[in-house]
């Protein structure tokens, strides 16, 4: 009997990986771009020099292949911490059982809108899907959500299988919807402006076209994931995942949801210390910056966020423990966006933002400094494999890095661009923009890596110069979706405990429409009269 086909595990592929990148090392010539630095609206950037190419002795790899590991956690420290953080962060929220009994409130109030027969004829969880989507996708568009999204992956992956859906579901709520907005990318500065400066055009040109680009795509992901999602509230046994889902029925299946701890004396103490937090935050910045595109507003937010936590945290104080702890959960997702969008914080902050969280919600449930130490201990050392993982997987770059290839393969792609017409032109643009992913995942890198050299080429054929960054942007997105070089997915992967292989099975139909729909779309850019085109 033949013996039936194991999934590998997620590090073996990753590491198979960087066995065939340490291989290519000694068969492709080394290379290098010259660089140069530019100023552009998002900070400095480094460029190459699009006609600099010149060969260099290349490096071939061997024994490099083991101190891989090592130099991709050395090369992603922040994801990495950021994930730690992460897991002790939401390991004392799951204590608390505070979102399990949001979830459940949630749901059972959403149900209650099937009495109306047009929300019955839609579906309440598909409008909650819809939703959820379009919101991570419009901040995708706009700010370039990514990293971010790792930390709403424990949140909507146990609600998604509440509803009686599956952990990839809760994936695409948050993971896919951010990725859409980011390929549609209607005002993302870290890689749109960016690009834009560099092909010198007006920044955030050509607005009106990106909108029918995004609306359309969202139309066809969000569409597609709906069909998965109802396919598989059908027979949950029958997801990819079903197995691997067991975890969280088990640790979110388990809580007695129908009963709220009271509020505690340090439940109260909690409250007065964030509340204060909050207003001396709101005494020093009364007036916030928030930045959405080209656009820029100075609002007094933090003043009205503590007049609204003051409100709704002595409600929920007085009503629950829990229901403390959840209100807590979500303005730390208000500060977030506020945070990202008007301070531009990164992963640093934000990571502080969770762990932060964390104390206040230990402090609610009555634990002591030595409770709370143990319980984040054991979050971060239950979701330590994922900052493995996303150090496996920088050992990947970093064995093309040092072999010194990766300007080589630019180099020679780039040259297998030119000399065509201006649609060919534009389509080899576009799959030159999504091949690359595999080995530069950072839109903000790859637009400074590569669209000096896309800037020229279209000169060549006179193609326009937005059509050029339209393509840039569709094909930055997409494919960054499923390559195991991503450091934010094998991230988000590792989180949601769905094996890398499983997710690429699940998700490459998806992508591949995506990408095909991603090319139609660019077709108008040569053959019609588009405003900022």
């Amino acid at each position: 009997m033949t013996p039936k086909f194991k999934i590998p595990h997620t590090y073996v592929i990753i590491f198979s990986i960087i066995l065939l990148a340490a291989v290519f090392t000694w068969f492709v010539p080394g290379g290098s771009f010259e660089r140069e630095k530019i100023t552009t609206s998002s900070g400095s950037s480094e460029v190459v020099k699009a006609h600099s190419f010149h060969y260099v002795d290349n490096s071939p790899q061997t024994w490099q292949i083991f101190s891989a590991f090592y130099k991709g956690f050395v090369r992603s420290p922040k994801i990495i911490v950021f994930i730690l953080i992460l897991g002790g962060a939401f390991w004392l929220l799951n204590e608390s059982k505070a979102i399990d009994m949001g979830v459940y409130a949630f749901l059972k109030k959403s149900d209650r809108l099937n009495r109306y027969r047009f929300i019955r004829f839609l579906g309440v969880n598909n409008i909650i899907i819809t939703i959820v989507m379009l919101m991570f996708s419009f901040f995708g568009a706009i700010f370039g959500m990514s990293e971010e999204t790792i930390a709403f992956v424990i949140i909507f992956v146990p609600m998604a299988i509440s509803m009686g859906y599956d952990s990839i579901v809760g994936v695409c709520m948050c993971f896919i919807g951010a990725g859409i907005g980011f390929a549609g990318c209607l005002m993302n500065p870290f890689t749109l402006g960016i690009a834009q400066e560099i092909a010198g055009l007006q920044l955030f040109s050509g607005l009106e076209y990106r909108f029918i680009i995004w609306l359309v795509i969202n139309i066809v992901g969000i569409g597609y994931v709906l069909w998965y999602a109802n396919r598989v509230k059908k027979n949950p046994t029958k997801s990819i995942v079903y197995h691997e889902d067991s975890y969280w029925r088990e640790h979110h299946a388990k809580a007695d949801l129908q009963v709220s701890e009271k509020s505690l004396t340090s439940t109260w103490v909690a409250y007065v210390g964030v509340l204060a937090a909050i207003v001396v935050s709101a005494i020093i910045w009364p007036q916030n910056p928030i930045k959405l595109g080209a656009n820029a507003f100075t609002l007094p937010v933090l003043p009205v966020v503590a007049v609204l936590f003051a409100i709704s945290g002595y409600m929920a104080v007085r009503k629950s423990m829990q229901a403390f702890v959840l209100n807590v959960l979500v303005f730390t997702v208000v500060f977030l966006v506020v945070g990202v969008t008007g301070f531009e914080w990164g992963l640093l902050e934000l990571a502080a933002l969770f762990f932060g969280m964390a104390l206040v919600a230990g402090m609610a449930m009555g634990k002591d400094a030595n409770e709370i130490t143990r319980s984040f201990v054991a979050g971060a050392r239950d979701i330590m494999s994922a900052a493995l993982v996303v150090g496996l997987a920088g050992g990947i770059i970093v064995i093309l890095e040092d072999g010194k290839i990766i300007d080589t393969i630019l180099y020679g792609i780039s040259r297998s661009i030119e000399g065509t017409g201006k649609i060919a032109t534009l389509s080899l643009m576009y799959v030159f923009t999504s091949a690359i992913n595999i080995v530069i995942t950072s839109g903000t890198a790859k637009a400074a890596l590569i669209m000096p050299i896309l800037r020229d080429i279209s000169d060549m054929v006179s193609l326009s110069k937005q059509a050029t960054v339209t393509a840039f942007h569709i094909g930055d997105g997409f494919t960054n979706l499923i390559t195991p070089t991503s450091g934010v997915l094998i991230g988000v992967l590792e989180v949601a405990r769905i094996p890398f292989a499983k997710w690429f099975s699940w998700a490459w139909k998806l992508i591949l429409i995506l990408v095909v729909l991603g090319w139609v779309l660019l077709i108008p850019t040569v053959l019609m009269q588009l405003n900022g085109f």
